[in-house]
């Protein structure tokens, strides 16, 4: 069921050897930071040429339950900055080799900026899930941009 959820396929020079995933419902196409393990990946953000843009949220989902989660921006598909949601904290920072903040010695100002891009990426998922009707989802998006917020301070 993983297989069909998920397209992988080699990726073009500019990202290596990482592996391109699909959203099974919009068919945008992204890579994920490979903190979020790997599964059934969804996107909320804009889609642009096929492929994640912008600011938004990569959840991984393993059935009915929500795994850790990306909030950034994407650029052709690719993450640039932001902060992985896991469930022991956050991982904050540019995206690097395959993942977000890996490097050792990341700029501070490099962490901040990755927790206030979050932080709006949190607030368009919310956004989406007004429109969805779905106030549930969207307060909780809109509490966890606070969260994200007060990690600047």
């Amino acid at each position: 069921m993983v297989a069909a959820l998920c397209l992988h396929g080699p990726v073009g020079a500019a990202a290596g050897d990482r592996q391109w995933l699909q959203d099974p419902g919009s068919h945008c196409k992204f890579i994920a930071p490979a903190s979020l393990t790997s599964g059934p990946t969804f996107w909320i953000g804009a889609c642009i040429n096929g492929k994640a843009s912008g600011e938004g949220m990569l959840r991984r989902r393993d059935g009915e339950r929500a795994g850790p989660a990306f909030f950034g921006r994407m650029k052709e598909g690719v993450p640039e900055i932001g902060v992985v949601d896991l469930a022991d904290g956050f991982r904050a920072g540019r995206f690097s080799g395959d993942d977000i903040g890996g490097q050792a010695e990341s700029d501070p100002q490099d962490r901040i900026n990755a927790f206030r891009i979050a932080a709006e990426a949190a607030r368009q998922v919310s956004a989406q899930y007004v429109a969805e009707k779905n106030p549930g989802s969207a307060r909780h998006y809109e509490e966890l941009a606070k969260t994200l917020e007060l990690q600047t301070d």
